[in-house]
């Protein structure tokens, strides 16, 4: 969520998250309630082809097939998909607007007679690139019955244009080296992002035009491109506020929705990410202290952590670490804000947590500082998140809607006792009304943060252990949603489908029956075991 961090919130435990983006702008002011003509399925829907093999015109967007869309890096999981791409105006507000091309992957059911209903995957960020997630989706076995759709969204790193900035990322690793909330750092941080925002302008983007509504609208003209007459939506972390959206504007031919890691377009920003963060911290404390080892070795780590962030933020430790990948030494300073970032992505190595705490309690802060640096120094970390769609949509549907003072009762309300100067910056999203105030993109519609009302039959699905988007989102978007199924899969980190069987055979399970997804397998879960250090 965070606009200079990679967001993988749906990255696996093998390694540390990145970041968010990871949670997260010229608008189409009128129609938002109306479905438009072009999101109709076309002539062809019946024409028996397989899915994304023939080209077809809808309105003022064409799909052609052809070859499958770049990834950053080889994804054994498109061998045999069948690929095309999807041209659509760049903004629909505008009369004569150039033409983008969005990626899109068509990856088969394994199932020898699939339904005739195909599942479309929205990806996290804003601004991660969904035809790259593909191992993660077929790997869930999402593909088992029914086709798999991904399309890269506007601005991603498989659409032309690609709105990414080397230059953000290359300044957020060497961003671990300085005093995380400085006023020197904040200077530094917002001149990466005008550089970026002068960079992509001046390849004629339209960078008012990469939001929810034009996104929303983009989905829209996918399903009816490919002669569709319905199609399931499975979104993740930042992907489940778009899902929400598109529900809202453009709900015709959607037969299910499965939500993973919600957040909720009505309250984005950063005071829901300070309840976020409180939530997820809470769950992984109170299961450490369920846990007689856990709790003898590491009594009170709730006060511990509190304490660390206060300590630090008064007096910073300076380290140095080996990146495990390029086994380059780098500075990191580990300051409360840090402190409070790291944690917020650690929860998906929440095994570790307790001991990396008190290790760094006792003078020894390699473990947290190698685990902070070695994510933004990372290869997958530079070059891929599209910086155009973060601030495209953190710009105009968030910012302009919370003001700075609640922003800062956010975090007071979340933490009393940190320091101010932690308070004002939310994690991941560090700096942000700054980087607004460059980016110049004009507020969305009010309408853009309504609630979504809808009878669509949805799945709402949480973690207990993250700190990114509250559990607590599920049941808040279900009471809006009259066909919702709510469940929190716990002990697990933001995007549970990434690290949970049991939530992948839950998600499956609901696209075959959305009434009654099978959720026995929630029975049987436990609380990891937690290192317990000597």
């Amino acid at each position: 969520m965070a606009p200079h961090t990679p967001t993988h919130r749906c990255r696996t435990v093998r390694r540390l998250p990145a970041g968010p983006a990871a949670v997260a702008a010229g608008v189409l002011v009128t129609g938002l309630l109306a479905a438009p003509a072009h999101a109709r399925p076309g002539p062809g829907a019946d024409d028996g082809a397989p899915l994304g093999t023939v080209a077809r015109t809808v309105g003022d967007a064409r799909y052609e097939p052809g070859p499958c869309p770049k990834t950053a890096d080889p994804v054994a999981e498109l061998e045999g998909a069948r690929c095309g791409a999807l041209t659509v105006p760049e903004n629909r507000t505008k009369p004569g607007s150039r033409k983008i091309t969005l990626g899109v992957a068509v990856v088969a059911a394994t199932a020898g007679k699939p339904t005739s209903d195909p599942v479309v995957w929205l990806a996290g960020g804003p601004g991660d690139d969904a035809v790259g997630e593909a191992k993660m989706a077929v790997g869930g076995g999402l593909n088992r019955d029914r086709d798999l759709i991904l399309m890269s969204q506007r601005g991603t790193y498989s659409a032309d244009p690609a709105l990414t900035c080397r230059n953000v990322d290359e300044f957020n690793a060497r961003a671990t080296g300085l005093v995380y909330d400085a006023s020197s750092t904040e200077r530094l941080h917002v001149e990466a992002t005008k550089a970026c925002r002068d960079q992509l302008a001046a390849t004629g983007a339209d960078l008012s035009a990469y939001n929810d509504i034009e996104s929303a609208a983009d989905l829209a003209d996918l399903r009816a491109a490919l002669g569709l007459a319905q199609w399931n939506v499975f979104g993740i972390s930042y992907g489940t506020q778009l899902a929400l959206v598109y529900m809202r504007l453009h709900p015709e031919g959607i037969r299910s929705v499965g939500l993973d890691g919600i957040l909720p377009p009505s309250t984005g920003g950063s005071a829901v990410t300070w309840n976020a963060a409180k939530q997820g911290f809470g769950g992984l404390f109170k299961a450490c202290a369920e846990q007689p080892a856990c709790n003898r070795r590491y009594p009170n780590l709730s006060a511990t952590f509190e304490r660390l962030v206060r300590d630090l933020e008064a007096k910073p430790v300076t380290t140095t670490v080996t990146l495990p990948d390029s086994r380059k030494q780098v500075k990191v300073v580990l300051d409360g804000g840090a402190l409070v970032n790291w944690m917020t992505a650690a929860t998906h190595v929440a095994p570790q947590v307790p001991r990396a705490l008190d290790e760094l309690a006792h003078g020894r802060p390699q473990r947290i500082a190698e685990q902070w640096a070695s994510g933004k120094y990372s290869p997958q970390a530079v070059g891929r998140l599209s910086h155009g769609l973060v601030y495209g949509v953190f710009c105009s549907e968030w910012t302009p809607y919370e003001t700075q003072a609640e922003a800062l009762r956010g975090g007071q309300a979340a933490f009393p006792s940190f320091p101010r100067s932690v308070q004002a910056q939310a994690p991941l999203l560090t700096f942000l009304r700054p980087d607004c105030d460059v980016w110049k993109v004009p507020a969305a519609p009010r309408s853009i943060r309504d609630v979504t009302k809808s009878d669509i039959p949805t799945l709402a699905l949480s973690g207990g252990f993250d700190a990114q988007t509250a559990a607590a989102n599920g049941p808040y978007v279900a009471r809006t949603l009259s066909r919702a199924t709510v469940l929190t899969i716990p002990y697990e980190p933001h995007v549970v489908f990434a690290t949970s069987k049991c939530a992948q055979e839950i998600t499956v399970s609901f696209f075959d029956t959305p009434k009654a997804p099978k959720t026995g397998c929630l029975g049987g879960l436990e609380a990891p075991a937690f290192e317990i250090g000597p």
